[in-house]
C-alpha cells in the first residue's frame, strides 16, 4: 500500500452545487459566517475534530486541519446551478432555515452568489418546474453548457481547483439501462438524448470531463452503480463518491443499530416516519422520487446487521420508512422511530426515538467536509470512488461485489485512519497489546 505524495492546497478552492437551495445555501452561508468569526462550523470534522495519533499515551491529538493539508476555509469560493433566479442570499431568505441576523451578516456576499441556468428533465423531478433551465438540442450539448460554466466559474476566480457537490432534489427512482454500461454508450447515448440519462448524470458527466470531483448528495442514480461515469473517473483520474447525505433519522439508525447488534440483542421490527415541509419534502411527496430515498434509507440495517450471519435475531425483521410532506414544519425535520427489540430468552422490548432536528443545519457540515476531503483525495492522487467517505452517505457507493459499510463507528475509523496513512502515521487498531507486556 503506497503512502500517497499530497499536493499543497495551494491557491483558491471553487465549490460548485448543483442546488442551491436550503442545504446549498445554509452551507454557503454557514462557511461565510464561520470564516468571518460570527458562528462555529460545528458538525464538521474538518473544522472540529481531532485525530489521535501514536499510543494513547503519547497524547497527540492534533486538529484534522492542522494534521492534513486540507484548503482553508477562508480560501472557498461558491458558485452553482439551480432552477430558480434567486441569488444565495433570496434563496436563503425564502428557505427559513436561517436566522435574519446570520443571513443579513453576510447579506452582501450571498447577495453576490447568482446560480448558473440548471439542467432539468421534469420528468424525473415532477413535483418542480424551473424557469433558470439550460435549453439545447440534445443532452450532450447540456454536457458541454456545464463544462463551459465550470471553465468560466474558474477563469473568472482564478481557479486551478474545483469540486463539486449535489445539493439537488432526488431524482425518480431508475435502474441502469444499457446507456449507462459503458462510457462510449453513454456519450452516445447524450447525443441522441436518450430518456435513461437524468440531470444529475449530464452534471456528473460534465464535472469529470472537466476533472472536478464529484459528490453525490442525494440517492440519485448518478455515479454508483453507472459502470460508464466509475469508467471516466478512472479516465480522468477524479474522484467520485456518494450516495445521499446521511442526517437525521438515518444518522440515528447508524448510531443505535450497530449498538444493539454489538450486544446482540435481536430486532423484530424497525418503524420510521418522518415529515418535513421544505422542497425537498415536496419532491418526496411523489412516489417515484420517494422510491429512490426509500431504496438507500432501507439498505442500511441490513448490512449493519447482517441477517444472513444471525437468522435468529434479524432474519424476520420488519423494517418500514415512510415520509410525508407537512408544509407547516418547513426545514424542522421530525423523525420518529419504533423499535421493537427482545433480549434474553426473547424477552420483548422497545425503543422509542423522536429526533426533531433540522434537515438543511444537520446537512451543511457534511458538504463542507465533502468538499475538502473530496480536494485532498484528487490532490493525493486518489481516483475514482473513494470509500473512506462512507461515513457522510446513507448507501454509500462501492465496487460492485463489495457490500457496503453502514456502521458509523466503523466508517469514521475508516476516514481516520485513511487520513493517517496519507501522512505515513501508524495505523490504530485498537489492539492495545503494548500497554500490558
Amino acid at each position: 500500500m503506497t503512502q500517497p505524495k499530497l499536493k499543497p492546497a495551494t491557491g483558491k478552492l471553487g465549490v460548485l452545487l448543483p442546488g442551491m437551495g436550503a442545504v446549498g445555501t445554509t452551507f454557503i452561508a454557514g462557511a461565510l459566517l464561520a470564516r468571518n468569526g460570527v458562528a462555529r462550523p460545528i458538525g464538521s470534522l474538518t473544522q472540529m475534530d481531532t485525530l489521535r495519533l501514536g499510543k494513547r499515551t503519547e497524547a497527540r491529538s492534533p486538529m484534522i486541519r492542522d494534521f492534513v493539508p486540507i484548503a482553508n476555509i477562508d480560501d472557498l469560493v461558491f458558485g452553482g446551478w439551480d432552477l430558480f433566479r434567486d441569488n444565495a442570499y433570496e434563496a436563503a431568505v425564502k428557505a427559513e432555515v436561517l436566522t435574519t441576523d446570520h443571513l443579513n451578516a453576510v447579506k452582501d456576499e450571498l447577495s453576490a452568489i447568482r446560480p448558473m441556468e440548471s439542467v432539468f428533465f421534469p420528468e424525473f423531478v415532477k413535483r418542480l418546474r424551473g424557469e433558470n433551465v439550460k435549453q439545447s438540442e440534445d443532452k450532450m450539448e447540456l454536457a458541454e453548457a456545464v463544462r463551459e460554466d465550470i471553465r468560466r466559474f474558474k477563469k473568472e476566480n482564478g481557479l486551478d481547483r474545483c469540486v463539486a457537490v449535489w445539493c439537488g432534489s432526488t431524482e425518480v427512482h431508475r435502474e441502469p439501462t444499457e446507456v449507462h454500461s459503458s462510457l462510449s454508450k453513454f456519450e452516445e447515448g447524450l447525443q441522441r438524448s436518450d430518456p435513461a440519462i437524468s440531470p444529475s448524470q449530464v452534471y456528473a458527466y460534465a464535472c469529470l470531463r472537466e476533472e472536478v470531483s464529484y459528490s453525490n448528495g442525494a440517492p440519485n442514480l448518478t455515479v454508483g452503480g453507472v459502470p460508464a461515469m466509475l469508467e471516466l473517473a478512472r479516465e480522468t483520474r477524479t474522484p467520485v463518491s456518494g450516495k445521499d447525505f446521511k442526517t437525521g433519522q438515518t444518522l440515528m439508525k447508524t448510531v443505535l443499530a450497530p449498538g444493539l447488534r454489538a450486544r446482540m440483542l435481536g430486532i423484530r421490527g424497525w418503524f420510521s416516519t418522518n415529515i418535513l415541509g421544505n422542497r425537498d419534502g415536496e419532491v418526496l411527496d411523489d412516489p417515484d422520487s420517494f422510491k429512490s430515498k426509500e431504496v438507500s434509507k432501507l439498505g442500511v440495517l441490513e448490512t449493519i446487521l447482517q441477517p444472513e450471519l444471525h437468522p435468529e435475531l434479524y432474519q424476520d425483521m420488519y423494517h418500514k420508512v415512510r415520509i410525508e410532506y407537512y408544509p407547516p414544519r418547513g426545514d424542522q425535520k421530525e423523525g420518529w422511530d419504533n423499535i421493537d427489540i427482545f433480549g434474553w430468552l426473547g424477552y420483548p422490548m422497545q425503543i422509542k426515538v423522536d429526533f426533531l432536528c433540522r434537515d438543511s443545519i444537520l446537512a451543511a457540515p457534511l458538504v463542507l467536509d465533502l468538499a475538502l476531503f473530496m480536494d485532498l483525495s484528487h490532490r493525493a492522487g486518489l481516483s475514482g470512488i473513494q470509500e473512506w467517505l462512507s461515513f457522510y452517505y446513507k448507501s454509500p457507493i462501492t465496487p460492485e461485489g463489495l457490500y457496503p459499510e453502514n456502521n458509523l463507528f466503523v466508517q469514521l475509523g475508516k476516514l481516520k485512519n485513511t487520513l493517517r496513512w496519507m501522512q505515513g502515521e501508524e495505523l490504530i487498531t485498537y489492539l492495545g497489546r503494548e500497554y500490558y507486556e
